[in-house]
């Protein structure tokens, strides 16, 4: 195989990318990430930072003369489109779902000739999916689940969030907003909607700002909510569940699990445990 025909310099506008190229042994092709990168914590030592999430230094990239960029959804068209326009080869994708993770993995293991090691990697992820799935079993009750990914407005529905707190064996209160891509069609119109759905837990991440529970908590008409009424107010790391890649398959489903394992045990009065992999 010919190393030449596949790209040698990437640009990682997210941190999704870059954190699956480190897990295939690929970093040393990496030449600049997202400031927003935190996975893994040697990237942002190794690699020069060129990008926020919806901005990026475009001088600073076709500085880096790389032969790739790599980005992610619609939020990052204008910046893809300006690359373009400078003659790089720029890939965006646009996975929303557990599935579509997994072949954004494969697809980008064929980008730089590396298919066995994608597959291979896709396969761990899956055996891991598997053991939280034998894990959620064990549950004596799904609890009724509401994520907020935003508080003002109120965002909820990212539809891999919602399918993964399905696999660690919770209901998704809102499991119609997965169905819609865009945050702006992903709005709780009607706060008092989220009392009406009862949730047993609350879960935050609101894209890299803390979780405030008792800012939630204090919401009019939300005081006989289940999860407000008994405490079940808990923030799930932005960088854990929010990029779609290998930490939501991870540390992200698994951090949800542990939330549903210690609020079983809270309702049966006792600990509720099962073991899971490292």
């Amino acid at each position: 195989m010919n190393a030449g025909r596949f790209p040698q310099r990437i640009v990682c506008l997210t941190e999704e990318t870059t954190e699956t190229l480190y897990l295939l042994g690929e970093e040393w092709r990496i030449v600049g990430i997202s400031g927003f990168t935190v996975r893994p914590p040697r990237a942002r030592r190794e690699k020069p930072k060129v990008s926020a999430f919806t901005s990026a230094k475009l001088e600073k990239i076709l500085a880096l003369e790389p032969d790739l960029v790599l980005g992610f959804s619609d939020l990052q068209a204008d910046i893809a489109a300006g690359l373009v326009r400078a003659g790089v080869q720029v890939h965006v994708f646009n996975q929303r779902s557990v599935e579509e993770i997994l072949r954004m993995i494969l697809v980008l293991g064929a980008m730089i000739g590396r298919e066995p090691q994608a597959a291979a990697l896709v396969a761990r992820l899956e055996e891991g999916l598997d053991a939280v799935r034998a894990r959620a079993a064990l549950l004596p009750r799904r609890p009724r689940v509401y994520f907020e990914e935003w508080d003002d407005p109120q965002i909820s529905g990212i539809r891999w969030v919602s399918e993964l707190i399905g696999i660690a064996g919770g209901e998704d209160c809102f499991p119609e907003l997965a169905q819609r891509p865009l945050g702006r069609e992903r709005i709780v119109a009607d706060p008092l909607e989220v009392p009406r759905r009862a949730p047993d837990i609350i879960l935050g991440s609101w894209c890299g700002r803390k979780f405030r529970p008792e800012a939630v908590a204090a919401r009019p008409g939300w005081q006989q909510v289940p999860a407000v009424a008994r405490g079940w107010l808990r923030e799930i790391k932005s960088s854990l569940i929010l990029q779609p890649g290998p930490a939501a398959l991870t540390d992200g489903v698994r951090a949800i699990q542990d939330v549903f394992f210690e609020w079983a045990g809270s309702e049966a009065g006792g600990a509720v445990t099962a073991s899971r992999d490292p």
